[in-house]
């Protein structure tokens, strides 16, 4: 039943993470069209997401993780129930951030004005 539950977070926490990077590359396809124009490739940009989203996950995760610990130590202080905290997760954001970073890699350069 954990394991389920746990897994259900898992798939929502790396569902916002991709709706929160396919915002930003909404928000930017201006910025990634000029910078492709000035010669970015678009294994550049794809990089640029893909580390954003690393940091957004990494840190998330890393409060998360915290959080986490603290609380499973809590119950079992508390209750006595054994828990234990699966640091695997975090490898998630990165995986479900890959959609909207191939995305914005495969926007069209800004064409200058005439």
């Amino acid at each position: 039943m954990i394991i389920g539950i746990s897994s259900i977070s898992l798939v929502v926490g790396g569902i916002v993470i991709m709706n929160i990077m396919l915002v930003s590359v909404t928000e930017r396809t201006r910025e990634i069209g000029v910078r492709k124009a000035l010669g970015a490739r678009q294994r550049d940009v794809l990089l640029q997401f893909l580390i954003e989203s690393a940091t957004m996950a990494l840190v998330g995760g890393a409060i998360g993780v915290l959080i986490g610990v603290i609380v499973a130590k809590v119950i079992t202080l508390v209750l006595g129930f054994p828990t234990s905290v699966q640091l695997w997760s975090v490898l998630m954001g990165l995986f479900m951030a890959r959609p909207p970073a191939s995305f914005s890699a495969s926007i069209p350069p800004v064409k200058p004005p005439s």
